[in-house]
């Protein structure tokens, strides 16, 4: 699995948004168990925080230690460095398995066999993401040029299934739930631009050119932005939720 957030997981813990309430119901709707759930390239701990208000214990694991210790901290979320493929985890052990903004960088079919294996009989697995928000008439056109022409040729491959709403990902499931949920979200100037900088894509730009391209996107949403300081944005909130069959 690639590491394209660790050098800016600062960004990535203040600026990424956070998923709808509606999605934990249906995952919650769907659980046998409020036992122990993993939540899996945990980032920053957003799902995990939420998780472990409901579940009594909640183990976290991300390939990068600076998203981790980022993390919202819990009494009952243990985090550790793992990769999503091969865990230190016993068999059969969870009720729920959560992947947010992040199934894409998997060996899919080794984190598969893995979920498979770390997972009780008749648990779930819910994967969920957000695809490329929508702004105000003037300030998206700013946003879609920044996202196609500006860094379109930093994105690496795995993106492509983020743009296909994570349809086009192998998902070897009794599938419950496959949804696209519009999340409406006021924003800054700042938390755009900060949100911009999150991106892996910004990152293998700043490294390849010496520079951030964010500071030029700000002077043109600074030329358009309305009087008052938030704007709404919308994302397309992906997500897939199914029961896991054992071998």
């Amino acid at each position: 699995m690639k590491d394209n957030f660790s050098a800016q997981a600062k960004a990535y813990a203040r600026y990424r948004p956070g998923y709808p309430a509606q999605l934990f119901e249906w995952i919650y709707q769907a659980v046998p168990a409020f036992g122990k759930a993993w939540d899996c390239a945990t980032g920053n701990g957003q799902v995990a925080t939420v998780l472990a208000k409901s579940f009594q214990t909640v183990q976290a694991t991300d390939i990068s230690f600076s998203q981790i210790s980022q993390a919202g901290r819990r009494t009952n979320i243990f985090y550790s460095v793992q990769q999503a493929e091969h865990t230190a985890f016993k068999d059969s052990q969870f009720d729920l398995v959560t992947v947010a903004q992040a199934i894409h960088w998997f060996d899919f079919a080794a984190f598969y066999n893995e979920v498979r294996r770390v997972t009780k009989p008749g648990a779930v697995v819910a994967v969920m993401g957000y695809g490329l928000p929508t702004l105000p008439p003037g300030l998206d056109e700013i946003l879609q040029n920044f996202y196609y022409h500006v860094v379109g040729p930093y994105w690496d491959k795995e993106r492509r299934y983020l743009e296909e709403n994570y349809q086009s990902i192998p998902f070897p499931f009794d599938e419950i739930k496959n949804k696209i949920l519009p999340s409406a979200l006021e924003w800054d100037l700042d938390t755009v631009c900060g949100f911009l900088e999150s991106w892996s894509a910004t990152a293998h730009y700043s490294r390849r050119n010496g520079y951030s391209p964010v500071a030029g996107m700000r002077s043109k949403f600074a030329a358009l932005w309305p009087e008052r300081k938030a704007i709404t944005a919308t994302f397309p909130v992906i997500f897939r939720l199914g029961q896991v069959e054992k071998f």
